[in-house]
């Protein structure tokens, strides 16, 4: 009897120790490097600010944070490879437009993002800016509907690809101005901007750190802005509101996802130190020169909650524009 005793007791203490491990683990995360998974190739407009966040989360952790760019696939090869990664808070990463857009976009992916993804952080929001060739005789809002209605498809939109907030900004604004313009669909933002600086095509819906300095420099023309307010990178330039278009764009959300069943006290942790990094002077510097603002909340919930939101706001658009996907 007493030794079934002393082996109770044993394997007691055995799965207590077990049951601690988890947490230990936790306590003291991160110990190692964490891997950060972009779904684009370097140099995109998503890569700065990628790289400012996991630098800063270098800094706070003590610890490397490690950019790993899986581009390829309208973004589903970095997902995918994130969906697959042990769910241990090592491999986190980003989400935005093209996440929120491929489940209505494409039939058949090998993930469901709502399922096989959980949310960690919030990091920004991201407005979208009209802009045109110089050549394009229009220099408001109002004129550019007038000129796309008085052409009809003869005015040609780039975009940084299917799904992306530069793609249905372009199909919105068809859908509530009546406007008929072409969607040209490039593999990123630096091909669609190269031909528009061209004149290969006229107009595009573009994220303001593309533009800015082509504006800037008089090689583009700035027409009108989404968001609520003006941007400190472009003063001169309207929103769509002040445009006489009230209520149009999307304001695309960034933010960071990890694979389902990442220990939730690590995503908290996570969540926290972005959003003391993200409160920060300098980060606010750093983000309004993107053309971006810091987007704060105060737990993986919330990312949680807009992951499910976003990718139902992206569905509406594509499904009433009748948006199919074209490899």
């Amino acid at each position: 009897m007493k030794f079934v005793a002393l082996l109770a007791h044993a394997l007691s203490l055995g799965l207590l120790a077990a049951a601690a491990a988890p947490a230990i683990g936790q306590q003291d995360y991160p110990n190692r490097p964490v891997r950060y998974i972009l779904p684009y190739p370097p140099g995109g407009s998503t890569d700065p600010m990628a790289r400012f966040i996991t630098a800063k989360l270098s800094e706070r952790w003590n610890q490397s944070v490690i950019v790993d760019n899986r581009p390829g696939g309208n973004t589903v090869i970095g997902t995918e490879a994130l969906v697959r990664a042990t769910p241990d808070g090592y491999s986190i990463g980003w989400a935005g437009a093209s996440l929120f857009s491929t489940p209505t976009l494409l039939p058949s992916l090998p993930y469901d993002a709502t399922r096989d993804l959980v949310g960690v952080a919030t990091v920004a929001k991201q407005r979208v800016v009209l802009v045109l060739h110089p050549s394009v005789p229009a220099n408001n809002v109002k004129e550019v509907i007038a000129l796309a209605k008085a052409k009809p498809g003869q005015l040609n939109f780039a975009s940084s690809g299917h799904g992306t907030n530069t793609h249905l900004s372009g199909e919105l604004f068809k859908l509530e101005t009546g406007a008929n313009i072409t969607h040209i669909p490039y593999k990123g933002s630096g091909p669609a901007t190269t031909d528009l600086l061209a004149g290969r095509v006229q107009m595009s819906f573009q994220i303001p750190i593309t533009v800015i300095p082509m504006v800037a420099a008089g090689k583009l023309k700035a027409i009108a802005l989404t968001g609520d307010s003006r941007l400190d990178a472009l003063p001169q330039v309207p929103t769509f509101a002040e445009a006489g278009l009230p209520g149009y764009g999307i304001t695309g959300v960034t933010g960071i996802v990890a694979p389902a069943k990442t220990p939730l006290a690590i995503r908290r942790k996570i969540c926290k130190d972005v959003a003391d990094i993200l409160a920060t002077a300098s980060s606010r510097e750093f983000l309004a020169k993107q053309g971006v603002e810091p987007f704060i909340t105060t737990s993986p919930e919330d990312m949680d909650r807009v992951l499910r939101e976003e990718i139902a706001r992206y569905g509406r658009i594509i499904k009433a524009a009748g948006i199919k996907y074209e490899p």
